[in-house]
């Protein structure tokens, strides 16, 4: 006897996917999210009182941005209508927007309007809601996975409260499953179910704080089990495996993870870590981000933050994107790590980009100095009548191959663009730098 023979003599089938029976009625069985719902907060004091105003969820997918408004739905005393902005449009915003007129008109009731994915409307649709927000004809929700600051108008945004929610924790998530398992009504609290420890871990650990992927997972290992002889439906590792094999990751190579985890990458370069930049480059290559832009990010670093404390972090990082481009992936990813790994474990100096940009700032904010005339190009015909290259200094000719003589500009002279540090290589560099200006003071 199969599942579904045993569920239609014994039990009554619950209709509809787990992950839409099991979403919370109340605030009371909202599971994590403390810091927004808690007792005592403000969003939760709001939706208790039904004094409610504009507000924008934003997070991940499986985080409760959906049922948040479900909750509100079944609380407020105001008409809840709903929208998403993948299908709607200008014309059925129009529609809510009358009814909700007629309504504070003939009824004096509130309207509440909730648009799941806000940031698909563009910014004509949003543009078209602003009026019947600002002036209260209906209360807006909306729920984005992207970041509202983006995707949402700015007065638009302005007029509405922003709540961040959070991915779930591995003890919420555990909770949520064992929530479904017993929930007579709703879940499948009618089954004699048995979900070994392990198998429990995986789920967890596998929907990486998503509820909706960890109960879809686990209706799906309880709908594909047979009962065993006693009508115990057994859930063990294996099971678990084959319900969620890999890892959910919440990443969009558009959206704030992109910027997020590459900007958490830089960092940890920068910081000298190694495992953490091994981390982070490992979450980009799992969730399919370009290899030829985290080539270019370790090749910008090599520069930027290790520049001549180490020179060979340049190299390295050119062989690497060399090497996305002529092997490609999964192999590449080797060098990739080997180049994000020389630039983390490097000695750090930011002397050349400091460098750069103070030289940059003076020749956009000062006039532009003359090139002195020792210095000019004595090579064209009637140079050398107009005294270009007079009294050049070949360095080769000198000790050491050098020889004091003026470079910049008469106005700029004095100028000090470029500051090694004590790090690595410019150490060398900056010996070699002092032995000048000793030099120099010399005269010689």
């Amino acid at each position: 006897m199969d599942l579904f023979e045993f569920n239609n003599k014994e039990h009554d089938t619950p209709k509809g996917p787990l992950a839409a029976r099991m979403r919370p009625r109340t605030i009371d069985e909202v599971i994590g999210q403390k810091e927004i719902v808690g007792k005592g907060t403000l969003l939760r004091r709001a939706i208790e009182a039904d004094r409610l105003t504009p507000m924008i969820f934003y997070g991940p997918p499986g985080t409760g941005k959906t049922t948040l408004a479900k909750v509100i739905a079944n609380t407020t005393s105001a008409h809840f209508e709903q929208l998403n902005a993948v299908i709607a449009g200008i014309k059925e915003v129009r529609e809510i927007v009358q009814r909700a007129k007629d309504r504070l008109k003939y009824d004096q009731e509130k309207t509440v309007l909730f648009i799941d994915e806000i940031h698909r409307f563009n910014k004509g649709q949003q543009d078209a809601l602003l009026p019947f927000v600002e002036d209260g004809t209906v209360i807006l929700i909306g729920a984005t996975t992207e970041n509202p600051m983006f995707e949402v108008n700015p007065a638009l945004l302005s007029r509405s409260r922003l709540f961040r929610l959070q991915s779930l924790n591995n003890e919420e998530i555990e909770q949520v499953i064992q929530v479904a398992i017993t929930d007579k009504e709703r879940g499948f609290g009618n089954y004699p179910i048995h979900l070994e420890r392990d198998a429990l871990d995986h789920l967890v650990n596998v929907s990486n704080g998503d509820a909706r992927t960890a109960l879809n997972a686990l209706e799906l290992a309880i709908l594909t089990t047979d009962p065993n002889e006693d009508g115990t439906i057994f859930i063990n590792l294996e099971i678990a495996e084959a319900s969620i094999q890999k890892r959910v990751l919440q990443y969009d190579k558009s959206g704030d993870q992109h910027y997020d985890t590459i900007s958490a990458f830089i960092k940890s370069m920068r910081g000298s870590d190694p495992d953490a930049t091994l981390y982070w480059l490992a979450k980009m290559i799992y969730a399919g981000e370009d290899p030829r832009f985290i080539a270019r990010r370790i090749y910008v670093h090599a520069a930027e933050d290790v520049g001549l404390a180490d020179p060979n972090a340049l190299l390295i990082a050119q062989a690497a994107a060399y090497a996305v481009e002529f092997i490609g992936m999964p192999e590449a990813r080797i060098p990739l790590a080997e180049a994000a790994l020389y630039v983390a474990t490097a000695p750090k100096s930011n002397a050349v980009i400091n460098g750069i940009d103070a030289a940059l700032n003076r020749v956009e904010k000062e006039k532009t100095g003359d090139v002195p005339v020792h210095l000019r190009d004595a090579h064209y015909k009637g140079a050398a009548t107009l005294g270009h290259g007079k009294g050049y200094k070949y360095p080769h000719d000198y000790d050491h191959h050098y020889v004091p003589q003026q470079y910049l500009p008469d106005q700029l002279k004095d100028n000090k663009f470029y500051a090694p540090s004590q790090n690595g290589y410019e150490k060398t560099v900056q010996k070699r730098l002092d032995y000048f200006k000793e030099r120099n003071k010399r005269g010689i």
